[in-house]
């Protein structure tokens, strides 16, 4: 063997003869024929983005291009990018296909490939890939495999920067192999240290420490994590240098020993030692530090003869030094911002040195290379910052990218239908930006990240959106702390997707049918209403500029002044609670809204917004009742708007606490309600001075409502006597109610009584304006309101579809302006025909003197009646609401004391019960829940009492409400409440919903859920919303001013083995489609058991309806009249009550059972 100084004199002999060889070469003296072998042929051992990127530039030199591909990706379009392509791995695991070398190997010898380029990862940094492809005659299209072994050993790469005279960060000289020696180490140098994997990168295997408890722990985590990815656990510890900026160094050598560097770039940007953006060249880095970092850079890649493309990484501490990390002897992801500054094409570079070009014979020399402006790059991923950065996986359903001047994208695989995969890196596209300088390059990035539109998978996007925005970045220098030290990077702007979730919602109607529940039969008409013509400019000044000059008490004197009756419309609230279900949207209020500002801006006011519409508006409709306000009040600035208030039930069908009561007014007037008609279902006092308080408190026109029912005319009735109302008027004008009204919600007042009442109530409160409201049910309406009118009421109710207007024609408004409100009306009316009354009512009615049904549950009834298969017994139900009522003592009858009468009723024609029956047995029948909770006193105490001994037998032992239900109520807190919706629903959560989920939260958790799936279906016109499209209809939905969606559905696909049809659209020329659950294709034919009328154990469900919840378990004994589950159907709940005592012996039912009436719910043994 050759003696030490023998091999390093041969050495230094070889080393001198290459000198001289490389300074022949580089005069161009030697003969270029001995080394320049052209390719013809390249394989990219990779996948994804960089292979598209090395086959571009191939293409460009004319070089064949040859793909490799796992049997995974083989809907890659690296596959189709290259001129061919060929499996490997085939039965491997999708990382280990790529890694493979004996297949990739063989594959380029079997194409006779010349050179083979290893991309960035995988195989990129391994010697054996290298020395695997010298040995088989394939060039290796990087450094020597010598050099690749010497850089990726981190340690010898270390002694070789040291060696060169190169700082470096204190640390271990080999791997460890224990925790003692990382003990030892922190034990001379002190924390923090960091871990890192001795045989791979990538941020696999780093953990920093700091402290000496999270030693071990931190140690074994490393180790484990090093081994998973890398097959070795043997790991590094260095001092950890506190947030320094990470700055790498592009350098390229070539065959004959010139190193040349195309300057840095800044990679600071940095999430789990990933990067995430880069950018060329540094900001505000000292001019002398940048020699420093190139010329050591330069040094060390002469010092191993570095040839073809590499990167040398240092950190930089906040005193300006700098620390050798490490080299990558490969092509790096960030490559592209260094090509855009300095013009050259490092991959083409990489290919002629390859084919044993020079630097100077490429025009690559040092003084040549110029820094030109500045260059970011971002990496577009499928992961989503909400969640820790977690890959998504799923199927694009669109891909637009941003493009234009200044921005170059390095894409994989990013079309319309690509499925990601969880198997491989997460990168959709890389994103670079150039400009002048940093801002202007910036400008460039953040617009064309705003013009990408990816749907299917969550991206990163709006993360690096808010980087890019971001002050520090844009003006100071970004160490690698910057993300985590900068936590309202993650405040994300949520992807609004409003096109591809409302395409989902009309799948969804085409496959399953409409979402809201649909009475009858009947589908809406094809015919569009056709809205008036409306004026330019400002409607005319209307009352609401008395209001907001004058102020309630003003207003009101000045309404008591004005000569001649006043009206207020009804048409947008209770008119079409009454006719149509409560179903008409906002889409269609808004259309007619500024007609309306125009042509009746005297009206008193316009009724829009309150009692049902609030909860339907999100049950049914899909919408927000606020939004609807908003949107109305911005249309109609000149006349005043009314809600209606349930007194201390707000808008609900229950007791709040005073302060949300207090708050909901508050809320509602400030986003424009101005009137408030407070009342109260049994014109229970307490509750209504609660009403009017919160009204008043937050500024708003008190409009105090007595809730008329009986016959003021009928000496033989006398309940509720002309003396009652006026003794109950007294209180409501002493309170300090700015105007009176009479609530006349079942239509009873007829024209005789309605100028008694009238009468005396302006004779005693003559300067109270007195308001009179009524329903036509009868037919006597409008005979009614002008005999009010006569005795002395100031305003009374119109609507286009109620007492109609065309009948108060004496009241100033033309006749020819109602002409075409009404008929507006009328075909918006054939929109929504499955709800409209008329489909199974056919004309007023008289019996509504007898039954004393309001005007609203009339039509809401009959609509229960029909859904729930009483539609046959509607005359049954209605004299059954007779006996209810009575049953009950009398009550007023108005929401919610009137459903408590409805449910009862529906209940006993249910079970064909006679008030008789229902008297004797009220100790065992399961009651409606409405109807136990009225009788605790939940709603307030009826004039005249509770009912006994009724109300004991149905109540037993159950806790009785005394007084004012709400004033027993905590307080709501309303800052707990929000936090718990931003934590739910996100921080777009406004004041406006956490009203409503205060007044209904599980409605409002649906609604927001429905939203978050569905977009905003309020976007669409009402025949779609409810029907869908039909197939080829072509259609528009403007989705806010100026921005339109063109739409045209084309085709419903089978179905497939996930029970899904895929529903083809064209949206805006594009194709797009959306798979869609077949809900009644998914679900099994289940037939569920009924219960047998003659054993008394089985129990059946008392209407049909969902199971809320099934309050006993089996085997569980239960009491005579104990609950056993609650049923919820149309706004209506039951608890099933035990009618034994006994086991539960099986439950045939779990919470969400759909059931029909009669259907077993469980079994009961004695």
């Amino acid at each position: 063997p050759m003696s030490f100084q023998t091999r390093k004199r041969s050495a230094l002999g070889l080393l001198a003869i290459r000198r001289v060889w490389s300074m022949t070469r580089s005069a161009h003296t030697a003969p270029q024929t001995l080394e320049y072998k052209p390719i013809k042929k390249v394989m990219v051992a990779n996948r994804g983005e960089i292979a598209i990127r090395v086959f571009r530039a191939c293409t460009e030199l004319g070089i064949r291009t040859v793909a490799i591909y796992s049997e995974q990706d083989t809907g890659q379009m690296h596959r189709q990018k290259a001129d061919e392509a060929y499996l490997i791995g085939k039965g491997l695991p999708p990382v280990a296909a790529y890694l493979h070398i004996p297949d990739i190997i063989k594959v380029a010898k079997e194409n006779d490939v010349d050179a083979i380029h290893p991309g960035y990862g995988f195989l990129s940094e391994r010697a054996d890939f290298a020395q695997a492809c010298v040995d088989a005659g394939v060039r290796f299209i990087g450094p020597t495999p010598d050099v690749v072994r010497k850089m990726g050993d981190k340690v010898e790469a270390r002694s070789i920067a040291i060696s060169a005279g190169i700082p470096v960060v204190p640390g271990t000289d080999a791997p460890i192999s224990s925790l003692q020696e990382a003990q030892e180490f922190s034990n001379s140098y002190g924390f923090p240290i960091i871990f890192k994997a001795a045989y791979g990168g990538g941020g696999r295997g780093m953990r920093v420490v700091r402290e000496y408890e999270e030693l071990e722990e931190n140690y074994q985590r490393a180790y484990s994590e090093a081994l998973a990815a890398f097959g070795n656990g043997a790991l590094f510890v260095e001092k950890f240098i506190e947030k320094p900026r990470h700055i790498e160094v592009q350098i390229l050598g070539d065959k004959y020993g010139n190193v040349i560097h195309l300057y840095e770039r800044d990679c600071s940007i940095q999430r789990r030692h990933q990067k995430v953006v880069e950018i060329a060249p540094a900001t505000q880095l000292d001019p002398h530090l940048r020699d420093r970092l190139t010329a050591d850079s330069v040094n060390l890649a002469r010092q191993v003869s570095y040839e073809n493309a590499g990167t040398v990484e240092f950190l930089v501490d906040k005193h300006g030094k700098h620390y050798f990390i490490e080299v990558n002897s490969r092509l790096q992801v960030e490559h592209t911002v260094t090509e855009e500054i300095t013009d050259v094409d490092l991959v083409h570079s990489q290919l002629r040195v390859c084919e044993g070009r020079s630097l100077p014979e490429l025009g690559l020399k040092q003084d040549k290379i110029r820094i030109n402006g500045y260059a970011i790059q971002c990496r577009v991923t499928t992961e989503d910052p909400a969640r820790g950065f977690q890959p998504d996986t799923g199927r694009l359903e669109v891909f637009r990218s941003g493009e234009g001047m200044g921005i170059r994208l390095d894409s994989a695989s990013a079309f319309q239908g690509a499925v990601i995969s969880p198997h491989y890196d997460s990168l959709l596209v890389k994103v670079i930006a150039s400009g002048k300088d940093l801002p202007a390059a910036s400008a460039k990035m953040s617009r064309a990240l705003a013009e990408f539109r990816v749907r299917g998978v969550k991206t990163n996007i709006p993360f690096l959106q808010n980087v890019l925005s971001n002050n520090q970045f844009l003006n100071g220098t970004v160490d690698t702390q910057f993300i985590d030290e900068n936590p309202d990077l993650f405040n994300l702007k949520p992807v609004q997707n409003r096109a591809q979730k409302l395409l989902h919602y009309l799948g969804h109607v085409m496959v399953n049918g409409p979402t809201t529940p649909i009475p009858v039969k009947a589908k809406p008409s094809p015919i569009d209403p056709v809205i008036p013509p409306v004026p330019l400019g400002e409607p005319p000044v209307g009352f609401r500029d008395v209001l907001l000059r004058e102020g309630p008490d003003g207003f009101a004197k000045a309404v008591r002044a004005h000569q001649g009756l006043l009206l207020m419309d009804t048409t947008f609230r209770d008119a079409h609670q009454s006719l149509l279900a409560t179903r008409v949207r906002t889409h269609d209020l808004k259309r007619i809204a500024p007609f309306v500002a125009h042509s009746f801006s005297n009206l008193f006011s316009v009724e829009n917004w309150g009692g049902a519409t609030f909860d339907v508006a999100m049950r049914f409709l899909c919408e927000c009742p606020w939004k609807r306000l908003q949107e109305l009040r911005a249309l109609m600035p000149n006349v005043p708007f009314q809600m209606l208030l349930r007194g201390a039930n707000a808008v609900g069908y229950t007791n709040y606490p005073d302060n949300a009561v207090f708050k909901f007014c508050e809320v509602a007037k400030e986003n424009g309600m101005d009137i408030f008609r407070v009342f109260d279902s049994l014109n229970y006092l307490p509750n209504m001075l609660l009403g009017m308080e919160a009204a008043g408190a937050a500024g708003g026109v008190v409009e105090a409502a007595i809730s008329y029912t009986g016959d003021v005319s009928d000496p033989t009735r006398q309940k509720y006597s002309l003396d009652y109302y006026l003794k109950l008027a007294d209180e409501l004008v002493k309170a300090g109610t700015h105007i009176l009204c009479i609530k006349d919600m079942a239509g009873l007042l007829k024209p005789d009584s309605g100028r008694l009442l009238v009468g005396a109530l302006r004779d005693r409160f003559p300067n109270v304006p007195i308001h009179v409201h009524t329903h036509d049910t009868a037919g006597a309406g409008v005979a009614a309101m002008l005999a009010c009118a006569e005795a002395g009421a100031d305003i009374v109710d119109v609507a286009t579809i109620c007492p109609t207007m065309g009948h108060c024609v004496t009241c100033r408004i033309s006749l020819e302006k109602v002409f075409d409100y009404s008929e507006y009306w009328e075909v918006t009316r054939g929109l929504y025909a499955p709800f409209d009354c008329t489909a199974t009512m056919k004309s007023g009615n008289a019996d509504v003197y007898e039954n004393e049904i309001p005007g609203g549950q009339y039509t809401n009834l009959h609509f229960q009646a029909h859904s729930m298969g009483l539609g046959n017994k509607f005359k049954e139900v209605k004299k059954a609401y007779v006996e209810a009522n009575k049953l009950l003592g009398d009550l007023i009858k108005v929401t919610p004391s009137s459903k408590i009468v409805g449910d009862l009723a529906q209940f006993m024609v249910q079970n064909a019960l006679t008030r008789a029956e229902v008297e004797e047995r009220a100790d065992e029948l399961s009651f409606p829940l409405s109807v136990v909770e009225f009788l605790q006193g939940h709603i307030g105490i009826p004039h005249g009492g509770f009912p006994e001994p009724f109300r004991s037998k149905v109540l037993k032992s159950l806790p009785r409400v005394e007084g004012r239900p709400g004033a027993s109520l905590p307080p709501m807190d309303f800052q707990v409440l929000e936090k718990q919706l931003r934590d739910a629903h996100g921080d777009e959560i406004t004041p406006e919903d956490v009203m409503s989920a205060a007044m209904y939260p599980k409605v409002f958790q649906e609604f927001k859920e429905f939203t978050r799936t569905f977009g905003p279906v309020d976007c669409l016109d009402t025949r779609l919303f409810l029907d869908g499209p039909k197939i080829a209809e072509e259609f528009e939905v403007e989705l806010e001013r100026g921005k339109t969606l063109h739409i045209k559905a084309l085709a419903l696909g089978d179905l497939n083995k996930a029970g899904q049809r895929e529903v083809f659209f064209e949206l805006n020329g594009q194709l797009r489609s959306v798979l869609v659950k077949d809900t009644v294709a998914t679900k099994e034919m289940h037939f569920h058991p009924k219960a047998l009328k003659d054993v008394r154990g089985q129990i059946g469900a008392p209407m049909p309806g969902k199971v809320v919840e099934v309050k006993v378990k089996q085997g569980q004994q239960v009491e005579k009249g104990q609950p056993l589950c609650v049923l919820s159907a149309m706004k209506m709940e039951t608890v099933v009550n035990s009618p034994l005592s006994g086991t539960v012996a099986k439950i045939y039912v779990t919470a969400d059972s759909t059931l029909e009436g009669d259907d077993l719910i469980l079994e009961i043994t004695e």
